[in-house]
């Protein structure tokens, strides 16, 4: 009841918060993620090891097992550890438990498998470490063909280049690229050659180690000025690993050419990218959990144009899928079913009602509870999805219950004589329990998802959400600017009630008088028919 008082004491006040309202949920839906489903935040990290050419077996028996082992022995808060082995790969997932500071979990993982490097194979490559997110997958896919450069220099482009320019874009991620071959120099070795001078294939490894290194060799002083020196002896291309010595027989140097060729090619392909049948190479664009799918390709096809300007003659860089077609689609979707739904709230309102003040007061509280509750889903840091997006329409039908019953108890108020302020003071004394009793009853109905666990905690509870802000907003809206709404307006209304001067407002109110008619007329029939029912000596006779 005191609030009631204070809105219509202050009613600036009240007219300023709903306008606050307005600006801070626009604001908050503009810069609100947009996605196809909300984020999945299960913490869970990858530690991921390769080494070429080892089998499967091996790399369950060599690395993988002692890292699973290791991980289980020396990292805090693990809910699960699985691992699998592949041929030259081996995965280690570590899921911990929720709630869990994920950083610190990273940097666990990152120095147990510093620590058991040492005690992994000969030549085994330091791991990747990765933190894996359910919520991040590819939102674009981009293909690269030329007329001028090989498929192995397609794939440095693409992984050296590309990948540079791209990743400056905020929330993504490129994966490592498909198709092509990554650039090698093969050295193809002349057994008979080798036999001949008796080297092994290990002195022509040597050799090439030796022959290519970069050394710092000092500097050079010269008056003011200081010169540093190094050392550079890689050769410039392939032909240059020819001319690399491997050593002396018989006061005679042997060199690489003697016993090999020398090629610039690509390692062993084993996948292939074709666009119109010419060689290519695909690079998938991943979003990072929590990021807008949207905003990543709107701004990935921004820069497009400037890439391909950048990039060698003969470039063509082209997108083949985009998820944000998908989502874009999805969000219209449940949006124009929310404006269908709306429209129809507000024809109902507006007939049943019969007046469009009233209704006007009524249907403020959509709009306004709306983005309340996206404001709260903002600053709790979730996403435009389907999910809080169908919360939200669900709520519209609902949002209006509050509003409607303090307008028709304060015109009940008024048409028993009562001045509008007395009357709003009145009817807002009567309704304010009820009216509190079912917003409170469906929160409680949703509060049990608020409860879940796992996957399904991280979908459905951007839903319930939505629809408890939005209730609560509405139940305070009811409390403030209703209220302070129906001061303003209802005298009005009353006096066009009395004397419509438009010809709608005869009309809509000459439909009103008659939908209230109809529904009079089929109480009347109801309560004669449950008269009948509770006095028919058959039916008496039937329930007994």
């Amino acid at each position: 009841m005191w609030i009631v008082q204070y809105a219509l004491a202050r009613r600036y006040t009240i007219g300023v918060l709903a306008i606050l309202i307005l600006l801070f949920g626009l604001q908050s839906a503009r810069r609100m993620p947009t996605d196809i489903l909300p984020e999945v935040g299960i913490p869970s990290v990858n530690l991921i090891w390769t080494y070429a050419g080892l089998p499967a077996a091996e790399m369950a028996a060599k690395l993988t097992s002692f890292s699973e082992i290791s991980v289980l022995n020396n990292v805090d808060d693990l809910k699960e550890v699985r691992s699998e082995s592949l041929n030259g790969i081996g995965i280690v997932r570590a899921d911990f438990q929720p709630g869990v500071n994920l950083e610190r979990a990273l940097a666990q993982m990152t120095a147990v498998s510093q620590t058991i490097l040492r005690r992994m194979p000969p030549g085994t490559s330091p791991p990747l470490v990765v933190r894996n997110n359910v919520s991040s997958t590819p939102v674009l896919q981009l293909v690269l063909s030329s007329d001028s450069m090989s498929e192995a220099q397609l794939y440095d482009y693409a992984r050296l280049q590309l990948r540079s320019q791209i990743q400056s874009i905020p929330g993504i991620r490129m994966s490592l690229p498909y198709g092509g071959a990554a650039r090698q120099i093969m050295v193809d070795l002349d057994p008979d050659a080798l036999q001949t001078y008796g080297l092994t294939p290990q002195d022509v490894t040597g050799a090439l180690e030796r022959g290519s290194p970069t050394l710092p060799s000092g500097n050079i002083r010269e008056g003011a000025r200081e010169m540093q020196i190094s050392l550079e002896t890689s050769p410039e291309s392939a032909a240059g690993f020819l001319d690399l010595p491997i050593a002396g027989r018989g006061g005679n140097v042997i060199y690489v050419r003697d016993v090999a060729s020398v090629r610039d090619g690509g390692a062993l392909q084993t996948n292939i990218a074709r666009m119109d049948g010419a060689g290519a190479v695909s690079v998938a664009l991943i979003k990072m959990g929590g990021a807008s799918a949207v905003e990543i390709v709107r701004q990935v096809r921004e820069r497009l144009p400037e890439i391909v300007a950048s990039a060698p003659p003969g470039t063509r860089i082209e997108p083949i899928f985009d998820q944000s077609v998908f989502v874009d689609n999805a969000i219209g979707s449940i949006r124009h079913e929310a404006l269908l739904v709306g429209l129809l709230v507000a024809a109902v309102v507006l007939v049943f009602v019969g007046s469009w003040r009233s209704s006007l007061i009524v249907l403020s509280a959509i709009p306004l509870a709306l983005l309340a509750s996206v404001t709260a889903l903002y600053l709790l840091g979730y996403t435009f999805n389907v999910m809080t997006l169908g919360g939200l329409a669900l709520a519209i039908g609902i949002l209006v219950d509050n509003a409607v019953v303090d307008v028709e108890n304060t015109n009940r108020h008024i048409a028993m004589g009562k001045d509008v302020r007395s009357a709003i003071l009145d009817s807002a004394g009567e309704v304010v329990f009820p009216e509190f009793v079912s917003t409170v009853s469906i929160c409680i109905v949703l509060t049990p998802i608020l409860l879940m666990t796992g996957l399904s905690a991280w979908v459905f509870t951007p839903l319930a959400l939505a629809v408890i802000f939005a209730m609560l907003a509405s139940f305070l809206l009811s409390r403030t600017l209703i209220p302070v709404l129906c001061y303003l307006l209802l005298p009005a209304d009353i006096r066009s009630r009395e004397q419509p001067r438009w010809a709608a407002e005869r009309w809509l109110l000459a439909l009103h008088h008659r939908m209230e008619h109809a529904l009079e007329r089929l109480r009347e029939r109801h309560h004669a028919l449950l008269y009948r029912l509770g006095h028919h000596g058959g039916v008496l006779a039937l329930a007994a």
